[in-house]
This record gives structure tokens, sequence and C-alpha cells, in this order.
């Protein structure tokens, strides 16, 4: 095996283990790119290939190419609401509070702590029998509705997560209260689910009868609705927009699964696979799946009255004094903060639409001073950030991606890297992204990464409508021709959208 250790300075350092593992522990496999296993919670796409290795100097040299030039036109075409359904997303699938940027970690032993499907469980939590107080009981009833929280400013009426009486967020997965944005998204998907209920149950409750299944109560049928409906928007909508065309049409596919049947939606992975267990490839956790860094904007306008202002500033969030200068979270919304999706999403007017930074090499200055509420006493650059827990993870290089993948890497001139040799998978992704489309969508490499893991986890998962009626469309009222988009989502739940009445 060769390790590069292109760049000079202290290195990383391999693990003293002859399988290579971290400190000989045994609750793991070491991080093995050989194993024939792949059934951890965490693994490797690609096993075969030698992590790429790079020491401090050379992190460092590359996280100073990473700073957004002065002045720089933002150039993307995806509506800014999706750099955050994206984080959303990323809190739905991947949750691993074990790893560490200080020592080395063997993905086969880490930890996944949220369930690696479409499934919600940020927003479901572990149910109303494990977590009431995330639901509400009226008059005997089974609770079927969440709790729904109100802003600063109680008299504008203006919602927010429910809190205690510290101001923390009583939601499935704290950390989407990490900023006003992604908050504001777990209080919609809260809303749509209780609009659902309210749809299923109105007047003679038909829509109830006819979509639930058997033993199905108020609550679970609206919870396969919704969890069905936000399982069409991330293949159909979120998905289609950020990966490559050939790719998604590559790997999506509508065909009969009979002769002479109707097509029916069908998944073709090449070079995902796992024998016993799903797991979530590390190759999409820490590199493919940040390419969403890269779209964040320097400022964004929230709604009329507020804005522009960054998503964090160096300071502390939790200093009063900083507290309207930034939109980051953990902390009660602040009057006339409720965000306006119009600003977000395309739902017919945009006149106001901001969209997200294209997808490139480059991070918005608020990403490159976290504060130290987000940074957790760690690094506060999130590009050295991420390309040290590529190199702790021991990631293989972006160009033996390419190969693997039977494409043609970006060489150095197009790498544009201090020095020549390989590159570190994040950064290729990103740098492929700006080259291969102006940063519309993502390259090659990362479009396939992205979209065999997306696909792959919705096949894999007995409850998704992929594996339970892959003919299934949406229903839900705003639907056009069985699609459904985060538009539609919005529309449908009423909230965020002036003009319109808010939903409890």
């Amino acid at each position: 095996m060769t390790v590069d250790m292109a760049g000079g300075g202290k290195s990383l350092g391999l693990p003293a283990s002859s399988i290579r593992n971290h400190a000989r522990v045994t609750r793991g496999l070491g991080y093995v790119p050989e194993s024939s296993l792949s059934i951890g919670l965490f693994g490797r796409m690609f096993r075969r290939l030698d992590p790429y290795i790079p020491d401090d100097t050379r992190i460092d040299a590359i996280a100073q190419l990473m700073s957004e030039p002065s002045g720089a036109a933002l150039g993307g075409k995806i509506p800014a609401g999706y750099t955050y359904v994206g984080q959303f997303i990323d809190h739905d699938i991947t949750f691993d509070p074990t790893s560490s940027l200080q020592r080395w970690n063997d993905p086969d032993a880490l930890v996944n702590f949220r369930t690696p499907r479409f499934d919600l469980d940020s927003v479901y939590g572990r149910g109303p029998a494990d977590q009431p107080y995330l639901y509400q009981k009226s008059r005997g009833a089974e609770p079927h509705q969440f709790v729904i929280g109100k802003a600063k400013g109680e008299a504008k009426a203006e919602l927010d997560l429910p809190r205690d009486p510290r101001g923390v967020a009583l939601i499935g997965d704290p950390r989407n209260d990490e900023n006003v944005f992604v908050s504001q998204l777990q209080l919609t998907f809260m809303l749509f689910h209780n609009k659902v209920c309210d749809w299923l149950t109105a007047d003679s409750a038909a829509e109830y009868e006819r979509h639930r299944r058997a033993d199905e109560g108020v609550f679970d049928c609206a919870q396969r609705l919704v969890r069905w409906h936000y399982q069409w928007i991330v293949v159909h909508d979120f998905l289609k927009r950020i990966v490559d065309a050939a790719t998604y049409k590559d790997v999506l596919r509508n065909e009969p699964l009979i002769p002479q049947g109707d097509p029916v939606e069908q998944v073709k992975l090449r070079f995902f696979a796992w024998q016993h267990r799903f797991f979530m490839p590390v190759e999409f956790a820490v590199a493919a799946f940040r390419f969403g860094h890269s779209m964040v904007r320097p400022t964004y306008t929230l709604n009329s009255k507020v804005g522009p202002l960054p998503v964090f500033t160096p300071e502390s969030v939790s200093n009063r004094y900083n507290e309207l200068r930034h939109f980051g979270g953990f902390r009660r919304l602040p009057t006339n903060w409720q965000i306006d999706w119009k600003r977000f999403f395309d739902l017919g007017d945009t006149t106001h639409l901001q969209y997200a930074r294209k997808i490139d090499r480059y991070l918005a200055p608020p990403l490159l001073h976290l504060p130290p509420d987000q940074a957790g006493g760690a690094v506060a650059n999130l590009a050295r950030r991420n390309l040290t827990r590529g190199a702790r993870l021991g990631l293989p290089s972006g160009q033996q991606v390419a190969l693997a993948i039977g494409a043609q890497p970006l060489d150095d001139e197009d790498l544009d890297l201090p020095g020549k040799g390989p590159a570190p998978l994040w950064y290729y992704v990103l740098r492929e992204a700006e080259l291969h489309d102006g940063g519309r969508t993502l390259g090659t490499v990362g479009s396939r990464i992205v979209t065999e893991v997306f696909l792959g986890m919705l096949s894999a998962d007995p409850s998704s409508y992929l594996s339970t009626a892959p003919g299934w469309r949406p229903v839900l009222c705003g639907a056009r021709g069985g699609e459904f988009t985060m538009a539609d989502l919005i529309n449908f739940t009423g909230f965020g959208v002036p003009m319109q009445p808010s939903f409890r």
C-alpha cells in the first residue's frame, strides 16, 4: 500500500496496528480498505482504494485556497432554500457524535445515531409513546399532531419550535436548531404533518379512508404520507437539481417490472453495494455530500424587515449583544423573524428570490470563522475541519475515485493545487463541479457518489415508497401531474407564505 504524504511538514501519521486500525481497538474492523465486510453503520464505498493522507501543511495550504475571493459573484441557479434542505436531509440520515479531528477513526466502528433512511426521525423522534412532550393530546384522544411554539412577541402570532424555559428546542434532533433556516424548515415539516392530519380528518374523513392502510391510525397514516412525500422531494426535487442529469437517469430508471407492464421506478447501482445491512459510506458523509458548504451565501435576507445578515459571526451565537446580527440558532426566534419562503424557494413570484452560491471550491467568509458554539472547541475554519476529517478517516483521493468509476480524472492544471499530486476527495468534488457546468450541478464523481447513496438508501428501506409501492405518486393537494416539490409542500402547509394563514 502506498500513502501519499505530499506537502511536507508534520505528518498525521499512520495507526500503529499491523491491520492499520487505531490503537488496536476491539470494537471495529480498523480502517481497512481491503476488508471484505460491509456491515458497519458507516463503511466504505470504494474499499479497494488506498487512503490519501495529506499532512497538516498540505491541509493548511489547500484550506487557504478555499476562501471566497472578495466581491465574488454568487453565480448559482439553485434557490437558496435548497442549501438548507440539504442540511436538513443530512441531519435526517447521519449523526456521528463520537468521531474526532484529533485521532484516527475507523468508519466500520463509527456508530450512525440516525437511521440511514429518509424517515424523518429527526422530526418524529421516537414517536408519541417514547417522547410524548413533542405531541399534542386533548380530550383523552391519542396524540397525532406536533406541539408548536411561538416566537418572541407572541401577539404577532409568529411561530417557532416548541422550547423549554431555557429556550432549548424540544425536537427530534437538536441540530435542526443550528440556524434560523434549518429550524424554520424543521418547523415547516412539523406543520406539514399537522396539516396532513387535518386533511385526513376533515369533514367526512374520506381522505383518511381512501389513503389509510390496514390498522393505520390517523398518526400512522399521516406519518407515512409525510415520509413518502418527503422522499419524493428528496429524489425528484432536491437530488434532480444538484446532480448531473446523465448520472441521475443512469441510476433511477422508469422501466416495467413485467413485460407490457406500466413503467415503475427502479434503481440500478453500479458502484455502491452492501451485503447484509445498509451502511453509510464515508466517501459520501465526509466528502461528497459536504458540497452544500460551498452553496452557503455570505448573507441572506430573511423577510422584508430582516437582513441581509450572515449565518454566523465569529462571536458566540449566545451573546445577547450579538443576537440580531446573524442567523445562528439555539434560541427563541426574535420578533419579526418569521421566514418568508418566497425568498428561498420558487413559489411563483421570483422578485425577491435568493439563489445559493454556485458549487465550487470556495467557502463564504462566515464558514471560515465559525463561532465557538459551532466550532465546539475545534478548528474554526470549516475548510480545514472537512479536510482534516477526510484525512483522519483515510479517504481515497479524488483522482482514485474518478478512475474507479471509469471517469477521466482532473489533471494538475485543472485542480489548481499547490504542487502536483492527489487531491482530497472533498476538494476534488467541489473543483470538479466548478469546472463541469460552472458550478450549477455536481460533476461526474460527486454526482455518482451522491446519486447512488441516495437511491441505494431509498431502495434499501423496506418502508419507503420505492420498496412498498414503486408505482406510487404524490397525492396531496398541490401535486401537479404526480409531481411534488418543496414549493408544493410549503404552499400546502401555508407557513412562511405572506398573506396566507399560519397553520397550527
